[in-house]
């Protein structure tokens, strides 16, 4: 047989050769030499296969097709065999159909043709090279197979002594099985969609799917045709744009370059780490970086080339541009817009407005580190800058109802300034107001109904009252109006008022000598 020249090297080859480029430029390229290139050029051509079809083909196939020996010119008698063999595959599909009984119809229709033993080695032949251009799980850019690893490591924590068991997940490239490997608190989405980010950023691009397990931070609910993936991960996937394929229950095959890649780390990467202790996630991450890289540059079994090789020249190019952000971990809350078009946002005790027409409505909140949205049925209806502020309202003025956009124009410094006008007492009870009202609307409604009153019983009369309702420590619109239309505004506490009432049941000063 053959020696192979390197899978990377034919597929770049016969990329050059399909993109027309002359046989002696490609020599000089690759340093192929010319007795070698018109051979692979010979099997490309006999395999009937497009450039597209050869590129999804794993290595092992490749380099079946390849190294193959010189085929015998073919005979008649094996053409008209082979012609035969398609329609005699499909055959074998029915039940009872077998390859002697399909032999024993062959003999009857043409007496000298093949006996038994050498049909069964031409269908067999044919078969295997039948099967080339139906393996498309491994095409360059197409899918990036995730999972964890079944046995844990762990780290140890300095203030307790306490050994901590740590997930390690584990992701793989199908074309090119570069691999990255990461240790990870747990496998909740909170730890498991970052690190699906931090290996695209690994491999400095995006596939065009993501092949997951059906763990609960990928998958709410498992189906053979129709999966509910979480809407975390989901909204991960449509950041990155990508796709979410997760692997059928119980069918290990469905994800079987991870799988396989496992097994390898175990003995590449485990057994590096035994007998060392590590304190922290980054401690342990960084050993294992290193035990990675090693990993992926070492040459693949019977290759002259590896992971590492075989996706800078095979992969890399295939992957889609990283989007510009970083994703965004979203949490969410779910919560009934208050009567004053708000939600509350309990993380922070902020309130978000949304349109006054979703009052009432049931809605979900999700929120990010530095962004707040709101959705109704699957519809996003707000979004706003996340504030930490407690006990604070973030308005987008859109949203109020038209009688209520008065809120965006007034603030607190115009009722304050109004007040001072009128009397510092007044100015300190309106600011008393604004400070003990949880919604802005509650309290410039108090603030406006309050200064109102001037107009009505005069300035003076309306300091005097936000004097006496001070005393009481009383700050509401209800109060003030009582204490005006009682007059008790223009009334004078005596301190005489204040000394204590006779009684019998109070015992004298008398009484203690």
């Amino acid at each position: 047989m053959q020696k192979i020249h390197g899978m990377i090297n034919i597929r770049h080859i016969l990329r050059l050769h399909t993109n027309k480029v002359g046989n002696h430029s490609i020599i000089m390229q690759t340093g192929i030499p010319r007795r070698k290139l018109r051979k692979y050029i010979k099997d490309f051509d006999e395999s009937g296969l497009s450039f597209e079809e050869i590129d999804e083909l794993t290595d092992k196939d490749l380099e079946d097709l390849f190294t193959k020996p010189d085929d015998k010119p073919v005979n008649e008698k094996t053409k008209t065999l082979y012609n035969m063999f398609p329609a005699m595959d499909r055959e074998l599909r029915h039940k009872g159909v077998t390859l002697t009984l399909l032999w024993q119809e062959y003999k009857k229709k043409y007496p000298d043709g093949y006996m038994y033993r050498q049909f069964i080695n031409h269908f067999t032949d044919w078969k295997s090279q039948a099967s080339f251009a139906m393996r498309k799980e491994h095409k360059a850019g197409d899918k990036m197979f995730i999972d964890f690893a079944g046995e844990k490591l762990s780290i140890i924590d300095k203030a307790t002594g306490t050994v901590k068991p740590v997930e390690v997940f584990v992701a793989i490239l199908g074309a090119s099985q570069l691999t990255y490997v990461e240790a990870m608190a747990s496998q909740q989405k909170e730890d498991f969609i970052p690190a699906c980010e931090n290996a695209l950023h690994y491999y400095g691009g995006v596939p065009a799917a993501i092949v997951c397990d059906n763990l609960k931070s990928a998958v709410i609910k498992s189906s053979r045709y129709e999966p509910t993936i979480n809407e975390t991960f989901s909204d991960f996937a449509e950041h990155y744009n990508t796709v979410i394929l997760p692997a059928r229950a119980y069918k290990p095959k469905d994800k079987a370059p991870v799988e396989n890649v496992i097994k390898i780390i175990y003995t590449r990467i485990y057994a590096k780490l035994r007998g060392t202790d590590f304190f922290s996630l980054e401690e342990l991450n960084t050993a294992i970086g290193l035990a990675l890289e090693e990993h992926n540059n070492e040459l693949l079994t019977g290759k002259d080339y590896s992971r590492r090789q075989q996706f800078n020249e095979m992969e890399q190019h295939t992957l889609m541009l990283l989007p510009v952000l970083r994703y965004e971990f979203k949490k969410q809350h779910y919560a009934t817009v208050m009567k004053y078009g708000h939600v509350p946002l309990p993380a922070d005790k902020h309130y978000y407005s949304v349109p006054y027409t979703f009052i009432g409505k049931k809605v979900k909140v999700m929120y990010s580190r530095y962004n707040v949205e709101v959705y109704y049925e699957y519809e996003r209806i707000a979004a706003h800058v996340r504030s930490y502020t407690p006990y604070k309202y973030t308005i987008d003025k859109s949203h109020l109802h038209p009688s209520h956009r008065f809120i965006d124009t007034w603030g607190p410094d115009r009722f304050i300034l109004q007040a001072e006008e009128i009397h510092n007492d007044v100015k300190l009870y309106v600011s008393k107001i604004l400070c003990s009202r949880r919604h802005p609307e509650q309290a410039y409604k108090i603030c406006m109904g309050v200064l109102g009153f001037a107009k009505k019983f005069g300035n003076e009369r309306l300091a005097k009252a936000c004097q006496r309702a001070m005393n009481f420590d009383i700050y509401n619109y209800r109060i003030i109006k009582k204490i005006l239309e009682n007059g008790l505004d223009k009334q004078v506490d005596e301190p005489d008022q204040l000394k204590m009432p006779q009684h019998n049941n109070i015992r004298g000063k008398e009484y203690y000598k």
